[in-house]
Order: C-alpha cells, then sequence, then structure tokens
C-alpha cells in the first residue's frame, strides 16, 4: 500500500496487522465476506493465538457459505476459548446448515446454558 508524504511523493507503507484487522472489519460490515476472509487469512496467520480475529474470519466464511473452512476455525476458537458463547452458537448452526442436525444440538445446547436461556427439550 502506499502512502502521500507532506511533499506530494509516493512511500511505500506496509500495512501492519491491526490496519488489515480494522480493513477487514470494514469489508464485513459491509457484507464483502470473501474479501474479509482473505484479509482476515492474513491476521489470524499473524496473530494465531487470538481468538476475536480467528472468530470474524468464521463468521465471514460462514456468510459466505464457506461451511468447511467456517466449521475448522469454530472448533479452534472452542477449544482455546470453551466459554466463548458465541463460537458454540456458530458452530452449532454452521452443522446445521450442512445438514448435520445431531451434531449441531450439543454445540446449540452450550450455547443456550452460556446465554443463561432454558436448555431445549431431546
Amino acid at each position: 500500500m502506499n502512502t502521500v508524504t507532506t511533499q506530494g511523493s509516493y512511500a511505500s507503507h506496509e500495512e501492519t496487522t491491526a490496519e488489515r484487522w480494522a480493513r477487514a472489519g470494514l469489508y464485513f460490515e459491509a457484507k464483502e465476506y470473501t474479501e474479509a476472509a482473505r484479509l482476515l487469512t492474513a491476521v489470524v496467520a499473524e496473530v494465531p493465538e487470538q481468538v476475536a480475529p480467528r472468530l470474524l474470519l468464521a463468521r465471514a466464511y460462514y456468510h459466505s457459505a464457506q461451511l468447511g473452512r467456517a466449521e475448522e476455525q469454530l472448533r479452534v476458537v472452542v477449544e482455546r476459548d470453551p466459554v466463548e458463547h458465541y463460537a458454540h452458537l456458530m458452530l452449532g448452526r454452521t452443522l446445521q446448515r450442512q445438514g448435520r442436525e445431531a451434531e449441531a444440538a450439543p454445540w446449540l445446547r452450550l450455547a443456550a446454558a452460556f446465554a443463561g436461556e432454558p436448555l431445549p427439550e431431546d
């Protein structure tokens, strides 16, 4: 990416992880999920221990119907942060969209429990 200096000439600027994260958020908000996922893939590679970028990447995959990729990222999120209730909900919904209702049920029950909602009857 190039930026203009005060004298009008161009200087090279390497985009930081934080800038990529912010730009990915803008793409996500604009519902440009594929572009958001492209940027977030780089962010997750740079900061793999952080859960928030990975969760947003999973959401971008989910909304762009890349359900296998969404599931993969969500499983990592719940492994790293077992009480991240939204990841449980998203994983359940992702499995449902793939027609895997039986696999989805425990994740959806956990999400409901974390949210303080009544647990669905089996």
